[in-house]
């Protein structure tokens, strides 16, 4: 190769490394770290909710119930499911409400009688 072949072999290959460092050291933002974390936050107390409401509703009411008819959140702090009954339920309609900052259930409601109130 000649002067000329090596200095444009030179050049390419620092523009390459370039890009790649550039890529490689590219992090997110404050505002994209935060918006993953209430996702995540959120994505915890659906889960959470999921999990212990309808045990709950099926403990005080014999009635298995799976996907609920209404669901509240403010996406930080509680999230609030609300199920009809069916035909063949033993209820009406029960709420459950979930409140992250307690861990667990703060209120459960069926038939418009309180099962479970905690203060938040």
């Amino acid at each position: 190769m000649n002067k000329t072949q090596q200095m444009i072999a030179a050049i390419v290959g620092f523009f390459v490394v370039a890009f790649l460092l550039v890529g490689a050291n590219k992090e997110e933002t404050v505002e994209q770290k935060e918006a993953a974390s209430m996702i995540r936050a959120l994505s915890a107390m659906q889960t959470m909710a999921n999990q212990k409401c309808p045990a709950l509703v099926r403990k005080y009411t014999g009635s298995k119930v799976y996907f609920p008819t209404r669901t509240d959140t403010d996406k930080a702090t509680y999230v609030t499911m609300e199920w009809e009954g069916e035909k063949g339920d033993n209820f009406k309609k029960a709420t459950c409400t979930l409140h992250i900052k307690i861990g667990g259930v703060s209120k459960l409601v069926i038939d418009d009688k309180v099962i479970i109130d905690k203060k938040v």
